[in-house]
């Protein structure tokens, strides 16, 4: 019985061993995937008033609203980039998003916007199959030529965003887009950044 009673807490201690490493290495990944975007990114983060200028500023798409206007987090970007080109920094913008995505055109919904607020339409580019970070980075690269842009986006997801244009080989530069977003959603979408750095590194 002792013996047994023995090699059963031996096999439970090892089950136990198995599900902590089960959940720490994960864990460890994520963190230090985390930790090296931002390490990749150091130095090329600004704030909208401190941003370096660029022929070209690139808004990532996101959730427009069922009656095809942007949301907050796409709301935010989109005045990001507007300021960014009344300010000198940047001349033309790139709105790069999924121009039939299931929240509806993220392209008609990002330039109308922009046009609206006085956006001379002859200075809007437009890629409807950026349907992911990487694939905006890395068509605008190919694509449409670009070298050199700003790229502008919520905090929490600036450093995956700058870190993967400079892997697609842009010199990018982030700003920080402002976002007035409920607090659930940017909730939600902090934890997507964060599981989301992991895949990011490798194209580093």
């Amino acid at each position: 019985m002792t013996r047994n009673g023995e090699e059963m807490a031996g096999g439970g201690g090892c089950r136990r061993w198995v599900l902590i490493g089960g959940a720490v290495v994960p864990a460890l990944l994520v963190i230090g995937s985390n930790l090296r975007l931002w390490r990749l990114s150091s130095g090329h983060r600004f704030a909208a008033q401190e941003a370096p200028s660029a022929p070209v500023v690139i808004v990532p798409g996101a959730k427009v609203a069922p009656d095809g206007s942007p949301m907050a987090y796409l709301r935010g970007r989109l005045d990001a980039a507007i300021e960014l080109v009344r300010a000198g920094r940047a001349v033309e913008i790139l709105v790069s998003g999924a121009a039939s995505g299931a929240s509806g055109d993220e392209i008609d919904s990002m330039t109308s916007y922009l046009v609206k607020r006085g956006v001379d339409l002859a200075l809007i580019r437009a890629d409807g199959a950026g349907l992911s970070t990487w694939a905006t980075c890395l068509r605008a690269k190919q694509l449409f030529g670009i070298d050199r842009a700003l790229i502008v986006t919520q905090r929490r997801h600036l450093p995956r965003a700058v870190a993967l244009c400079r892997a697609a080989g842009i010199d990018a530069d982030g700003v920080v887009a402002p976002c007035e977003a409920r607090r659930v959603t940017k909730f939600r979408n902090t934890i997507r950044e964060w599981f989301a750095a992991p895949k990011a590194v490798l194209r580093n």
